[in-house]
């Protein structure tokens, strides 16, 4: 089982490129001893895959995007709500907010993932009263 102290250190694995930027959002964000924002963390990340999306910087993708499945299949309660909320969502709003369709992101998407990304813009749209 995926605990939410293992979340961000398995995203860095799968993302090399998300290591500076996490160390300077990580000392900028949190003092010596203080608990991480998992969902605030994931959100920090949903910028840094919009923007490789942005740069046509995808290799890191097939990695990524099967920890996020994982998350959804092997987290705890904790984790697999994370993973939707923080990170699914992070991104499906990061990208809109820069005009670029969310939808993109769904190729990259495995069976699991895709089912709570679905269930987020159904969500959002009004088609369903929960996610």
């Amino acid at each position: 089982m995926i605990l939410k102290h293992q979340v961000m250190e398995m995203l860095l694995n799968a993302c090399p490129s998300f290591k500076e930027p996490w160390k300077e959002y990580f000392d900028y964000s949190y003092q010596p001893g203080e608990e991480q924002l998992l969902y605030v963390d994931l959100g920090e990340f949903a910028v840094h895959l919009v923007n490789l999306y942005k740069g046509k910087s995808l290799a890191e993708f097939p990695d990524v995007f099967e920890v996020i499945e994982r998350l959804h299949i092997d987290g705890d309660d904790f984790v697999k709500e994370a993973a939707t909320i923080g990170l699914l969502e992070g991104i499906q709003n990061v990208a809109g907010n820069i005009d670029l369709n969310p939808e993109i992101f769904h190729e990259y998407l495995k069976p699991e993932s895709k089912k709570w990304w679905d269930r987020l813009i159904d969500f959002w749209s009004g088609r369903s009263p929960s996610v």
